[in-house]
């Protein structure tokens, strides 16, 4: 699974007039019902065609790892369906919807973040032969490292699985459709798929519902452009409202999107999902060769600049179909994120079938999220908390238990959502700000081990510590200081928005759109209360910098590791690269350990020319 990138899906825009009269006759047909009972009919079938062929599921090599025989194609498509989840389908065009294109420069980020997991995380991962991310913390660090990065892995995941499932459910207003049966059918039929088919099985439902959620999303941009008035049509009205935005540089942290806090603050983001992310790691070390692994990581960019763009021009057809004066009276209140499926329904209203289609790409992508979710963390939890302390597990027993715990991480996550759904918005929203930013840390800690020869294990203990700490300290910070929020003011026929406050819509912030709103000005936020107003692009490189930097500074303080202590293979000669302008005695020392072999801990005598290969 992939974290979920926060949008400010909390706000409500406000539209003049109501919005039920249109709301009564939007409704499924019963060919969308079949179309929807198709995908998880599909997504059942493809699990139980794995569960009794082949190996049947028989080892934890096979139901953890796909027996490590999976092509780039596969490998590269279940990664992006793991990291396009029903949040970003429903929250993107919102976004777009409200603030115009600057997110599209997010696509930018896309390259280091691909090219750096492609050249660096993926070849040191797939050298030492990992089955979890977090055996390598243990190999380069100690064991209590390792156990303190895959709990920490494992509340985030938790954390975000009851958003995943539970974001299809606000189109239950728009569709007639008790989306309380499907989000309890969608969860039931992932467990089972994943419990019985394993890794396989989670990457081949991948891929077929990836291609399920393209194919809705260009239905309705395809319908929706056709019933706006065609492409210059649209064209013009995103044109006349402002939503084209060209490049902002303004070097203003605290502003969510311009070009920095997209293409340099995403960077950090995308690597500790395609990075570090143990639901990333796996798909890689499925790979039947580093190479396969190497190039699903690169096939994953034109998939993901699709993705972009689809859910963008989304945006842009929504935004062109409700700001004028023909529909704008249609919407009335609605949460920015129901605004998509209001959009849906609207559009595809007779059009027997395409509304179930686009339900179903909205349950594809829950689905390839929190199967994805299911089998990490029974790949984690078998493999950094069980399996080392009971050495003596049949290898028939474990692969039962691993079955087991993906089992019941799905009946727990089901339950969580349950209660979540329970909870008051503002409850559910404070708790998404503060356990939404443990990415970051990952990422430190990771990093600190890879490109710090003399980093130890308390500086990664203790810098995992401080970057959990800040995460939340910036969280709760965000929290208690965006309570006054932001306004903004938009005119009815071009519904060109206006920002009236600093910080319009953090995570936790509600964005008010209305018309007739007079000018306001808000002095700028100082001191703590500014650090707090930081764009949510910026934790994860913040959180991760903490890791870092507080690592860096404990291992000096304590000691730092000697040449003979690292274990080969854990090191990415960065440094060695970098510095060439250092006399080659000290660049030995800097680059301590040849990343030759791994799992031995031995004397290195290097060259100059081994630190730098």
């Amino acid at each position: 699974m992939s974290p979920s990138i926060p949008f400010s899906n909390s706000s409500r825009i406000l539209i003049p007039g109501t919005k039920m009269d249109a709301l009564a006759q939007m409704h499924f047909a019963t060919i969308d019902y079949v179309i929807f009972a198709l995908l998880l009919a599909s997504s059942m079938g493809i699990g139980l065609y794995y569960a009794l062929s082949g190996g049947r599921q028989r080892t934890t090599q096979e139901f953890l790892l796909a027996d490590r025989s999976m092509s780039c194609l596969p490998v590269s498509l279940s990664l992006i369906a793991t990291f396009q989840s029903a949040v970003a389908i429903v929250g993107v065009p919102a976004e777009i919807y409200t603030h115009g294109t600057q997110y599209w420069f997010i696509g930018c980020a896309y390259i280091l973040g691909l090219f750096i997991p492609a050249h660096i995380f993926i070849p040191v991962f797939y050298k030492l032969h990992l089955t979890s991310a977090y055996q390598y913390l243990e190999l380069r660090f100690n064991k209590p490292v390792r156990i303190c990065g895959t709990v920490t892995f494992i509340f985030q995941t938790v954390r975000s699985i009851p958003d995943a499932i539970l974001r299809p459910k606000q189109g239950e207003d728009f569709t007639g459709f008790d989306l309380w049966g499907a989000v309890l059918a969608t969860g039931l039929v992932c467990t089972l798929y994943t419990t019985l088919g394993g890794l396989k099985a989670v990457i081949w439902t991948d891929v077929f519902q990836t291609i399920v959620m393209f194919a809705g999303q260009l239905a309705v941009i395809v319908v929706g452009v056709q019933q706006t008035g065609g492409v210059a049509e649209v064209w013009r009205k995103v044109s006349e409202g402002n939503r084209i935005s060209g490049i902002d540089l303004n070097p203003d942290p605290t502003v969510e999107y311009t070009f920095w806090t997209l293409g340099v603050g995403g960077v950090f983001l995308m690597l500790s999902l395609y990075g570090v992310n143990q639901a990333q790691v796996q798909r890689y070390l499925s790979a039947k060769t580093e190479r396969d692994a190497i190039m699903s990581c690169y096939m994953v960019f034109p998939s993901l600049q699709l993705a972009l763009a689809l859910s963008c021009v989304m945006g842009l057809v929504m935004f062109a179909r409700y700001c004028g004066e023909d529909h704008f009276h249609n919407l009335g209140y609605v949460l920015s994120s129901q605004m998509v499926l209001y959009f849906v329904m609207d559009m595809l209203q007779g059009l027997p079938g395409l509304s179930g289609l686009f339900i179903s790409c909205l349950f594809s992508a829950a689905l390839s999220t929190i199967s994805s979710a299911f089998n990490s963390l029974a790949t984690v939890t078998m493999e950094d908390l069980i399996k080392p302390h009971c050495p003596s597990m049949t290898e028939a027993r474990a692969t039962l238990l691993s079955k087991g715990l993906a089992c019941s991480y799905g009946l727990l996550c089901l339950a969580m959502a349950y209660l979540t759904h329970l909870m008051s918005d503002s409850v559910l929203q404070t708790a998404f700000k503060i356990f939404g930013m443990v990415g970051g840390p990952l990422l430190g800690v990771f990093s600190l081990g890879l490109f710090f020869p003399w980093a130890n294990s308390t500086g990664a203990l203790v810098g995992l510590g401080s970057g959990l700490a800040m995460a939340f300290w910036v969280g709760i910070g965000s929290i208690v200081t965006s309570t006054s929020g932001g306004l903004a003011a938009v005119s009815q026929f071009n519904c060109t928005a206006v920002q009236l406050s600093g910080n319009i819509t953090t995570a936790m912030g509600t964005a008010l759109i209305s018309t007739a709103m007079p000018t306001v000005t808000h002095s700028r936020p100082m001191g703590l209360q500014r650090f707090y107003s930081l764009s949510f692009m910026w934790y994860s490189a913040l959180n991760s910098f903490t890791v870092v930097i507080t690592g860096l500074v404990v291992s000096f303080l304590t000691g730092p590791m000697k040449a003979e202590e690292v274990t080969p293979g854990t090191l990415y000669p960065l440094l060695g690269n970098m510095l060439f302008f250092v006399p080659d005695k000290l660049k030995q020392k800097l680059c301590c350990v040849t990343p030759l072999g791994h799992g031995v801990r031995q004397q290195s005598t290097l060259t100059v020319q081994d630190c730098i290969r």
